[in-house]
């Protein structure tokens, strides 16, 4: 599999359906014809491609904005190996501080300049070549491949991954190994496989208290006095310790804002934004129940009153070693003669909709030095061994003399 012709056969095709990709200006929501052309190709290699439209076509640029998915099959038996990913892409900021047009792809020292090369369309490109190339050698394959594509991963994600999920779920459709194609890799390409994500849990504070001019503080309640002592508990308490495969859990808080913007004015209002990143240790409604216990102690005995307004954008969830993991670093030993390490270090990603079907989920894909930055890039060499690597995963899991 890892010989230099099928390294060269590899890497044209997924060079070629990446910039094909990358051409396309598919800003969040916005999927601009990538879906289309996946669907195409994959329909020619036997797949049953279905669109599904979730948001209101009126409300093109809001948060709600109607969102195209691709689900695409092949095969109706277990096991179902589900490659997922996303097409929309982060704004660009000021084109003009890029050394390249962010949507003209464009090969220079060894990489592939674009705004989506890294995050993640060349990870979709890749898994794609991998299940076209591992179809055509085993037409007769055992199981099912599948590929969940959104355009709804970069915004607020309410219209993508999870309504798809929650679609074959209600049709009993199960998804039993997933392979997202996001960027994993750190130093070299199949360096790290992200077995697991941390939760998040983001809340917005709101303390209330009473405006007064600041000579006069017996006639007003400071807002802001009435949060630093609880913030500060807050920011300095333990909530566990992680474990093997997960650190402890962090809170981090992102804004704090308060003032009528004179001097002289006690505030009536201030409002602060944190945000947990907890591992499995700890649960959503532990972590509130500290957090309000910790506010209630300190607001018992005063003027000003609070009030948090919570959201969790995913539980924590894990893969631990087994067939996937298996898979993944014995196709990544293969093609790079690199022994992957497990992590479930990073942000969220889709894989928190996916895993609470029971599914097991793993990341892997390109370096993810530039996600997000301007001149995103990525190494071309690497695209073509990552098709490799997705090809020997399927071979791994889908061939009698696969991984047991």
């Amino acid at each position: 599999m890892s010989d230099s012709n099928n390294l060269f056969t590899h890497q044209q095709a997924t060079l070629d359906l990446s910039i094909a990709l990358l051409e396309r200006p598919s800003v969040t929501p916005d999927d601009d014809g990538c879906q289309d052309i996946l669907s195409k190709r994959l329909e020619q290699a036997g797949f049953d491609c279905e669109f599904m439209f979730f948001g209101s076509e009126k409300q093109k640029s809001g948060e709600h904005a109607e969102v195209k998915n691709l689900w695409a099959r092949r095969g109706t038996s277990d096991p179902v190996i589900c490659f997922a990913g996303h097409t929309d892409v982060v704004p660009t900021g000021d084109e003009n501080n890029w050394t390249y047009p962010p949507f003209t792809p464009t090969i220079a020292d060894g990489y592939l300049w674009a705004r989506g090369a890294a995050d993640m369309k060349t990870g979709i490109a890749a898994f794609t070549i991998a299940a076209e190339r591992f179809v055509a050698n085993h037409p007769e394959h055992n199981g099912s491949i599948a590929m969940l594509i959104t355009s709804d991963e970069e915004g607020p994600s309410i219209n993508g991954t999870v309504k798809v999920i929650e679609t074959l779920e209600a049709r009993n459709e199960k998804i039993t190994y997933c392979l997202v194609g996001e960027p994993s890799s750190t130093d070299t390409l199949g360096d790290i496989i992200k077995n697991g994500r941390r939760g998040s849990l983001g809340a917005v504070l709101t303390v209330t208290g009473k405006q007064g001019h600041v000579a006069y503080p017996h006639l007003a309640s400071n807002p802001i006095h009435a949060a630093l002592a609880a913030l500060a508990e807050l920011t300095a308490a333990t909530w566990d310790k992680g474990n093997d495969y997960f650190p402890a859990t962090s809170l981090q808080i992102s804004n704090i804002n308060s003032g009528t913007g004179a001097t002289n004015v006690i505030p009536e209002t201030l409002e602060a934004v944190f945000n947990f990143r907890f591992s499995t240790e700890t649960t959503e409604n532990e972590l509130k129940a500290k957090t309000h216990a910790m506010f209630d102690s300190h607001f018992k005995d005063s003027k000003a009153s609070y009030d948090i307004d919570w959201k969790l954008s995913g539980e924590p969830f894990l893969t631990p070693e087994g067939k996937l993991v298996s898979a993944c670093q014995q196709a990544i030993k293969a093609v790079t003669d690199t022994d992957a390490t497990l992590s479930t270090s990073g942000g969220t990603s889709d894989g928190r909709f996916i895993a609470p079907t029971g599914a097991q989920v793993v990341e892997l894909g390109v370096r993810n030095a530039t996600i997000h930055q301007v001149d995103e890039k990525v190494e071309v060499d690497d695209l073509g061994k990552l098709a490799q690597i997705y090809e020997g995963i399927l071979e791994n899991l889908l061939l009698d003399e696969g991984i047991n």
